[in-house]
């Protein structure tokens, strides 16, 4: 191969390297935004989850996406579109007329606002009049661990000593070290699975002003608690007593009231909610619909976004033929 042909090999790969540095390192145009209910109101303006975003110039499809339960949207393209060129960003769903907006390549945030093809005034059920929904409940339990009183327990017992005898130091003595003493360890158990609580010990015979606690593992409560006693004077009656409790995991009932806005209904549950329902009065009948796994109900169609701390919301909206009744909050 002569030299010169090498050379024009060399430079063509040269340049398809350069070419695809250059491509690699072209960067993306983005376009961000929001789709939402169109009403005068701006607590109104619910997301809109589902709807099909398309960027187009001159009938030239540039990148497409739906948006998410928020209404969030995000349209790429790559930078051989000119920065600043006008765009169409087309919205269609089913549900909402069809939108077009103006825009530009350089990366505003859109919000695009959707008039419902339903009508404002809610039409009468084609099979009859409209089932009406009214004080509407959400209800879920949660696990808890619940401490029950199961009752009490008390022991009494005496330091059995006898005054004035001075001390020889062989065995306890008062704590001046002048007076020979006594001492007395009592303990108690609640058994497994119980605590004791608020424990407190007490004199209540004897010469108490003569006595000295000497240990005290009863005021941190638990399965088992005791004392022990020095006495330096005549005998001494003393009573350990304190309350006994369980901890057992129970269901807890929650309530909550959901967010009526025209003819949606928005809720947020915990992560621990389990066993959620709605519970409502149809047509002057209460009824509870269950909404299991994936939010199935007769009278609504709900989309459910899980977050990030495992919190689920849900966003319901009314089917044709159903109503909420007018006087509740919108």
């Amino acid at each position: 191969m002569s030299r010169r042909k090498t050379l024009l090999i060399l430079s063509a790969a040269g340049a398809v390297v350069t070419a695809a540095i250059v491509i690699a390192r072209v960067p993306t145009i983005k376009i961000d935004g929001a789709v939402m209910v169109e009403a005068n109101d701006a607590g109104q303006q619910a997301p809109i989850g589902g709807v099909l975003i398309r960027a187009l110039t001159d009938d030239v499809e540039l990148d497409r996406t739906t948006s998410d339960f928020l209404g969030s949207f995000r349209l790429e393209f790559p930078r051989p579109v000119v920065p600043g060129a006008a765009i169409t960003l087309h919205f269609e769903h089913t549900d909402y007329r069809p939108l077009d907006l103006d825009a530009t390549t350089e990366g505003r945030i859109y919000l695009a606002r959707m008039m419902s093809t339903r009508p404002h005034v809610d039409e009468p059920h084609a099979n009859g009049p409209e089932v009406v929904l009214s004080d509407l409940v959400v209800r879920y339990s949660v696990a808890s661990q619940v401490d029950t009183s199961i009752g009490s327990g008390a022991r009494q017992f005496q330091v059995v000593n006898t005054g004035n005898v001075p001390c020889d130091h062989q065995g306890a003595c008062s704590p001046d070290g002048k007076w020979k003493a006594a001492v007395a360890t009592v303990s108690m158990d609640a058994g497994a699975e119980n605590q004791f609580r608020n424990a407190r010990l007490s004199c209540i015979a004897g010469p108490c002003p003569f006595t000295r606690i000497d240990s005290d593992v009863y005021t941190r409560g638990g399965q088992r608690i005791g004392a022990t006693v020095r006495n330096w004077s005549d005998t001494v009656t003393f009573v350990l007593e304190s309350e006994v409790f369980r901890s057992q995991l129970t269901d807890l009932i929650e309530n909550s009231h959901p967010i009526i806005l025209g003819r949606g209904l928005n809720f947020t549950l915990p992560a621990t909610a389990q066993g959620p329902s709605i519970q409502a009065e149809v047509d002057g009948t209460e009824v509870v619909f269950p909404l299991g796994p994936n939010a199935l109900l007769s009278w609504a169609t709900c989309e459910i976004r899980t977050g990030s701390d495992r919190n689920r919301t849900f966003r319901c909206v009314l089917k044709p033929g159903y109503a909420f009744k007018q006087h509740q909050p919108q």
